[in-house]
């Protein structure tokens, strides 16, 4: 299962955002792959700040507990001075419909 979601920078940040996951956390990563995630990107739009990411999965519900780990609301209030994030810190994101896939 692929996913598509779309996340905004504060102004100014881009390098920011791209330094803290060019040095993402071990247990970061270990969360997202035993949480069924992989192939994991995300690509920023300059013009707006707008980030896309894509992930495939291998189950929505447990890829949805990746969510309530102690690291990831960790990962979660590290990130949140530099993106729009949601009360709980978490990114505000919007799940984007996919419309083509070509393997």
């Amino acid at each position: 299962m692929i996913k598509g979601f779309k996340m905004k920078l504060f102004p100014g940040m881009e390098a920011e955002y791209e330094r803290r996951h060019n040095l993402l956390w071990t247990e970061m990563k270990e969360m997202i792959h035993e949480h069924g995630g992989k192939n994991y990107t995300i690509f920023l739009d300059r013009e707006t700040l707008t980030l896309f990411g894509y992930i495939e999965i291998e189950d929505e519900a447990l890829w949805a507990k990746g969510a309530d780990t102690a690291i990831n609301r960790k990962w979660w209030d590290y990130m949140a001075d530099i993106m729009e994030t949601n009360r709980d810190n978490s990114p505000v994101s919007v799940d984007l419909k996919t419309v083509f896939h070509l393997d």
